[in-house]
């Protein structure tokens, strides 16, 4: 099973052939931030679901007290990179609202059943982002 820098080299490298499909029949895209204090590009490899047109992640990292540093990175600098197989394309991020996140959040826990274990290890809100095509 692929993860981190060995799954988004290889999902890159072969247009999603190799790490497009995951763990329990999750599907995953790689979201390219830039680095709020580096400036560096960071991809990583995240499950993902869809909401009409729009694809959805989740900034869960486990449960942990502090977000994914791919959240802090989009939240500083919302112009980001997505790959969804060998679909490449600039969007935009953005948290889901208050009003959007239960419905979103159910998408995404039906992907990912748990997502729902992460809320509950952490007192943070665990956002949905939204990467809009441009």
């Amino acid at each position: 099973m692929l993860f981190g820098k060995e799954h988004v080299d290889r999902y890159v490298a072969t247009d999603g052939a190799e790490g497009y499909d995951w763990q329990k029949g999750a599907q995953i895209l790689i979201l390219t931030t830039t680095g709020r204090k580096s400036g560096e590009l960071r991809s990583n490899a995240l499950i993902f679901g869809r909401h009409g047109d729009d694809y959805l992640v989740v900034g869960s990292k486990g449960g942990a007290p502090a977000p994914p540093a791919w959240y802090v990175n989009l939240s500083a600098n919302p112009a980001v990179q997505v790959q969804v197989k060998g679909d490449r394309f600039a969007a935009h991020a953005r948290t889901a609202t208050a009003e959007e996140k239960p419905d979103l959040w159910k998408t995404m826990t039906a992907v990912w059943p748990d997502y729902d274990q992460y809320q509950q290890r952490t007192e943070r809100e665990i956002p949905v982002v939204i990467p809009t095509r441009d």
